[in-house]
């Protein structure tokens, strides 16, 4: 029977059923499509319902794509660091800027603020050196500098640090005594505490930094406080008399330097003085011996008249010559001038060898006397008795 025969199968011809195969195929494919985005069957007279499936599909795949663009680009703060986890695990460390990521649930990324610091307080009463009692109160300030050991390092980074820092200020008090604590050494403390904090932290793997360490308060336990603030007040007294001696010592030191050194000085000045006046005495008296060997006789008067100047010049003086009494020379004393005492006194010694000339000596008067007599003498009768 031909093939296409009424009433007979449906053959296809030889090498010409190629065609209905790939049509059958996009069918199927599309059939597929539908129900995978929710369609209908579209080869059951329901190609317009067919179209508006596959369209609501691109639209949902479109919607994932942006989904998946937006997730892989992860845009960190200046102030913060993202620690990236890849199924979980820690793999890189995010910076300021835009980074790239795999979507999830591939990577995700656990953001640390790194710039923020941070705060913890506590009060705490424990044993000194000395055995005695102190309640300490302290303040530290920290920030985290490795976020990765901050996600991992330990359970819980903030309670341990506050633990950690209990122990170094315990450890710190423990090895002082507590006049030490009371009297301003809170700085050595301070900074001794925060160093052991440090060590512990890092120790513990926290990934925090301590930034700043303040002992705020140091004191004794309210049933002991009258007893330590008399103490307190007689060290102040102690303190302040110490600083005012070093005042005093300060200001009477220098004064006692400064006259020594003008004491020095003047008796330096001194002893150049007279070292210069006794080189001039003798220079000035081998000049007047020079001057003696070349004119003694000048030399002679010039000094006696020069010594008589210096004698009389303050004194008043009379000269009388004894050989006769109505020769009388006054020379002025200190009311007239060196030269007219001078020349009063050249004039007595100029007037000296006349007065001697016009009066006897004594000698004369003596052998006349004695001549006289014998003359006498010899008048007189010689013979005893009449």
């Amino acid at each position: 029977m031909a093939w296409n025969e009424p009433g007979g199968k449906k053959n296809p011809p030889p090498g010409g059923g190629g065609g209905d195969d790939v049509e059958a195929f996009l069918n199927r494919l599309k059939d597929n499509l539908g129900r995978m985005f929710g369609g209908g069957d579209s080869g059951r007279g329901g190609s317009g319902k067919g179209s508006g499936s596959g369209g609501f599909g691109l639209i949902i795949v479109g919607l994932i794509l942006v989904w998946l663009l937006f997730d892989s680009v992860k845009l960190i703060d200046e102030r913060e660091n993202g620690v990236v986890l890849r199924f979980g695990k820690a793999d890189r460390i995010m910076t300021a800027g835009a980074n790239f990521k795999l979507p999830r649930p591939i990577e995700r990324v656990e953001v640390i603020d790194v710039g923020q610091i941070r705060s913890s307080s506590d009060q705490v009463r424990m044993l000194t050196k000395d055995e005695n009692i102190v309640d300490i109160e302290f303040n530290v300030q920290y920030q985290v500098t490795d976020p990765e050991l901050f996600l991992f390092g330990s359970r819980d980074p903030e309670t341990t640090l506050k633990a950690a820092a209990e122990s170094a200020v315990r450890e710190v008090m423990g090895n002082t005594e507590m006049d030490e604590i009371l009297t301003g050494q809170r700085d050595q403390l301070a900074a001794s505490s925060s160093t052991k904090l440090q060590e512990s932290l890092n120790h513990y793997q926290t990934g925090l930094s301590v930034t700043q360490f303040n002992i705020q308060n140091a004191r004794p336990p309210q049933e002991v406080k009258d007893a330590f603030d008399d103490a307190i007040t007689a060290r102040e007294d102690k303190q302040r008399i110490e600083n005012e001696a070093r005042a005093y010592a300060s200001k009477v030191v220098p004064e006692a330097r400064g006259e020594a050194a003008r004491v020095r000085q003047e008796a330096e000045g001194y002893k150049a003085a007279k070292i210069a006046q006794a080189e001039g005495d003798a220079k000035r008296f081998e000049l007047l011996l020079d001057g003696y060997k070349k004119a003694p006789d000048i030399t002679r008067r010039r000094l006696y008249l020069e010594t008589m100047q210096d004698v009389l010049a303050a004194n008043p003086k009379v000269l009388v010559d004894d050989s006769n009494g109505n020769n009388v020379i006054y020379l002025p004393g200190a009311s007239g001038s060196g030269a007219a005492v001078r020349d009063a006194v050249r004039r007595g010694l100029d007037a000296l060898p006349a007065i001697q000339q016009a009066s006897p000596s004594r000698s004369d008067t003596t052998s006349s006397r004695s001549s006289g007599s014998s003359s006498r003498s010899e008048r007189q009768p010689r013979g005893g008795s009449r």
